[in-house]
């Protein structure tokens, strides 16, 4: 069967901003943007990779208001690609005690196969926006490339719902995939978790959630530009020729105090909503972590992976020169998008493969 690409992710034009694909005219009338606010006399571009500049030029970003957030979840998903590719379909399971019930996006590669791994994926979005399915190619491509059923949760998102809902519903998605392990074809020792920026965040709160309550077993962490740290943008400043594209200190702002409740960067925040906040970090899976240097979480996701290692947790990072926010799905055939791509692609089929 043969692998799909990067370029079949963006096929049609499609393209995708903040984790949600859309069509590039979409991007920029869905919602009232404000560009970022560089340090005087600085070129906010001078430090991006030549080939992924053009590309963001053209496109603002985004600062999420309470104002705007409705436009910006009006924003379609990317298409499910035609077969042969492996086709999207979904399944409802119980959500989390008194919670609605919860729907599952799931992509089968190889119907009727037992013993496969499986990746339980969660959406990015910034805890505000995304749903299950938002990008559907994603999903095809891993399941396809890595051998593996993918179950992406569409949880419950913030302001609507605080800290712990999405993770109980994360949690939930969890339980069921372990307890259908069998009906599925599922390797119940072989059940990743993994997620893009918010979606990184996802897993790896769920990731500690799971080894606190030692009911069922992580195999691996794959966190692609995760947010880790509600202090970043807020209490904790950053340079200026960080975060001023795709996602910026105000979007992160508004996003970690929609999820947690209160304001971001607070004193005191929800026990276990803040990854970087929870003290003890042995214990957990193996992880994976790649960003791009002018990425806002890049100083978070470094010292998470910093953290992890001191912890003794096996951890494989990446940080990309010259790289923003989503810039691989931005600009896929990049050649430090190919490369970022093989990266993460081969830690997952490793992980699958020694579990």
């Amino acid at each position: 069967m043969n692998e799909l690409t990067r370029r079949d992710f963006v096929r049609g034009g499609l393209t995708a901003g903040i984790g949600i694909g859309i069509a590039p005219e979409l991007l920029r009338s869905a919602v009232a943007w404000q560009a970022p606010a560089p340090a005087a006399g600085a070129d906010p571009y001078a430090l991006v990779d030549p080939e992924l500049l053009a590309t963001v030029k053209q496109f603002p970003t985004p600062t999420f208001t309470s104002e705007n957030l409705a436009e910006a979840r009006k924003w379609p998903g990317v298409p499910a690609l035609p077969p042969p590719a492996p086709q999207p379909f979904e399944r409802h399971i119980p959500g989390p005690s008194g919670a609605p019930d919860l729907r599952l996006l799931i992509v089968d590669a190889a119907p009727g196969t037992k013993g496969r791994p499986a990746l339980l994926h969660m959406h990015g979005g910034g805890f505000v926006t995304g749903f299950a399915g938002q990008f559907n190619p994603f999903l095809q491509a891993v399941a396809q490339n890595c051998g593996c059923l993918v179950v992406s949760v569409d949880y419950r998102l913030a302001p609507e719902t605080h800290f712990p809902g999405s993770l109980e519903d994360n949690y939930a998605a969890l339980r069921w995939l372990h307890k259908n392990a069998d009906e599925l074809g599922v390797d119940r020792k072989r059940i990743a978790i993994g997620g893009e920026s918010a979606g990184g965040s996802h897993s790896a709160l769920l990731a500690i959630a799971a080894r606190d309550r030692r009911e069922f077993p992580i195999l691996f962490q794959l966190l692609i530009y995760p947010a880790l740290d509600d202090r970043t943008g807020s209490s904790r400043q950053v340079p200026p020729y960080i975060g001023q594209f795709l996602w910026n200190a105000a979007s992160n702002r508004f996003a970690w105090t929609s999820f947690l409740g209160v304001p971001a960067g607070s004193p005191t925040v929800p026990a276990g909503a803040v990854p970087a906040r929870v003290e003890n970090l042995a214990g957990l899976p193996p992880a994976f972590i790649g960003v791009g240097a002018l990425d806002l979480f890049v100083d978070e996701d470094v010292e998470y992976a910093r953290r992890l290692i001191d912890a003794g947790v096996p951890t494989e990072l990446h940080v990309i020169p010259g790289a923003y926010h989503g810039f691989d799905v931005l600009v896929p055939d990049a050649a430090v998008s190919k490369r970022f791509t093989e990266w993460w692609t081969v830690a997952l089929r490793r992980a699958f493969a020694t579990g």
